[in-house]
C-alpha cells in the first residue's frame, strides 16, 4: 500500500486529494488540508513535495493518527483528524470533501473523524507517502 497525495498550494492553505494505492488500483480516496507553502518553516508551513515513510502512532493529543517520518527540517509531522485549518501546526489534516463549514472564506474539510477510521483500518503499520505539488 501506497499513499499519494495531489496538491495544490493557495495563499491562506494547501488543499488535496489523498489516493491510497494498492499497486496502481485506487482503492481508496479522501481530501486534505495542510497550511500554505511557506518554505517549509516550523508551524506555520506545509511539508515539502517529496517521498517520505509513514507509520502508525498514537499521539496523546489526536489519539490514533500516522506519523510521518524524515521531513527536513521538521519533528512530529502527522497525519490527524482536523476540520480547520487553525488545527493544524504542519501536520495534515484528512477528510470527506472540501467545504467552507465556518463561514470564514477558507475551505475546511468535513468528516475527519470517519475518513481517519477508514484510513486506519485499511492502511498497513508502515508504509511510503508521496506529495506531488500540482499548482
Amino acid at each position: 500500500m501506497k499513499l499519494v497525495i495531489l496538491r495544490s498550494n493557495f495563499d491562506r492553505q494547501t488543499l488535496g486529494n489523498m489516493l491510497v494505492l494498492n499497486d496502481t488500483d485506487i482503492v481508496y480516496q479522501c481530501k486534505t488540508l495542510e497550511l500554505p507553502n511557506l518554505a517549509n518553516q516550523k508551524q506555520i508551513s506545509c511539508i515539502p513535495e517529496g517521498t517520505y515513510q509513514v507509520v502508525k502512532h498514537v499521539s496523546p493529543k489526536f489519539g490514533a493518527c500516522f506519523w510521518v517520518k524524515d521531513v527536513p527540517k521538521r519533528a512530529e509531522i502527522l497525519i490527524h483528524k482536523a476540520n480547520y485549518k487553525s488545527d493544524l501546526l504542519g501536520c495534515i489534516g484528512v477528510g470527506r470533501a472540501h467545504t467552507d463549514i465556518n463561514g470564514d472564506g477558507l475551505r475546511d474539510i468535513t468528516d475527519s473523524h470517519n475518513t481517519m477510521t477508514a484510513l486506519l483500518r485499511l492502511l498497513p503499520v508502515a508504509f511510503e507517502l508521496e506529495v506531488v505539488n500540482i499548482i
